[in-house]
């Protein structure tokens, strides 16, 4: 199995960092393959450029590094997206991730309809989401909608026909002890390990 990480955090010392090391742990005990696209360090432009739209409208993707990193997406049985969530959504560098290679004629296309969408990735088994935010998780759910769920996990990649899609959602990581925090870690190596 191949898994395909996109990871999106500027600090090394972070939480988020600590979670990636978990899941490659994971990943390498089970002997399985593993790729990073470390959208911070890659320097990845997010910004959608006019070229970047009328390729949206002609299923032209123009967006050499965007292109290649459909290109791994194709190649992956699982893709995981590990990020923070600021402001109840995700950062710019992954939204702009999202915009430029989640693309039609890439990833995905539209069925005859104009509507219904196909995906285009049929070697991929299943994508995990992994978040940290310090908003306790039933505010999140009631006053700001569960915005994540909506706007990624089911309006992006369940609409573009992604399955098996699964958020491990941490809440409250600023306020959380230590032990928590280890258990957390421990938790995701061993889940990764386990596939």
């Amino acid at each position: 199995m191949k898994t395909l990480i996109i990871y999106n955090h500027p600090y090394e010392g972070s939480y988020n960092y600590a979670i990636l090391e978990s899941v490659v742990k994971g990943i390498t005990r089970a002997q399985g393959k593993y790729e990073v696209i470390d959208l911070d360090k890659e320097n990845f432009n997010p910004v959608m450029t006019s070229a970047d739209l009328l390729g949206f409208v002609k299923h032209q993707a123009v967006d050499p590094i965007a292109i290649s990193y459909a290109e791994k997406i194709k190649e992956a049985d699982h893709l995981v997206f590990i990020f923070p969530i600021w402001w109840e959504m995700m950062p710019a560098l992954t939204k702009g991730f999202i915009d430029k290679v989640i693309y039609p004629g890439l990833t995905y296309d539209y069925k005859e309809n104009g509507i219904s969408m196909v995906c285009l990735l049929p070697k991929l088994k299943a994508t995990t989401v992994i978040t940290t935010m310090n908003t306790p998780k039933i505010m999140y759910k009631l006053t700001y909608g569960n915005a994540l769920k909506k706007a990624l996990i089911k309006g992006t990649f369940k609409k573009s026909g992604m399955k098996n899609v699964n958020w491990i959602s941490l809440n409250m990581v600023k306020m959380s002890k230590v032990e928590k925090r280890q258990k957390w870690l421990k938790n995701i190596e061993q889940k990764f390990a386990n596939m």
